[in-house]
């Protein structure tokens, strides 16, 4: 059964240009090459929720533990970390549509 990583964060006001240059470059590639797939990603225009969140699938729970194990994940994850605070993620059975 396929998963999606549900991830928040809040983008740090001092790094937002390194911040996209950094997603659109390296992470959302490095993303694909580890097989797993970006599916949605939202801003949030108005209240007090995180900035941004992303919704990433895996083809199964298992794929995804092995991936998050790797070291590529986690070097993506470190470079992530330097422009972004309030980070969370959980891992949720994928559904069509909107999931927080």
């Amino acid at each position: 059964m396929a998963v999606k990583l549900i991830m928040t964060w809040d983008i740090n006001p001092e790094h937002e240009r390194e911040y996209f240059e950094f997603v659109v470059g390296e992470f959302i590639p490095g993303v694909q090459r580890l097989g797993l797939q970006p599916a949605e990603a939202w801003v949030t225009m108005y209240g007090e929720y995180p900035q941004i969140q992303v919704g990433i699938l895996a083809e199964s729970q298992e794929a995804a533990h092995v991936l998050l194990g790797s070291k590529a994940w986690s070097a993506l994850s470190e470079k992530l970390f330097a422009f972004v605070s309030n980070y969370t993620m959980k891992m949720v059975p994928a559904k069509a549509g909107f999931q927080f």
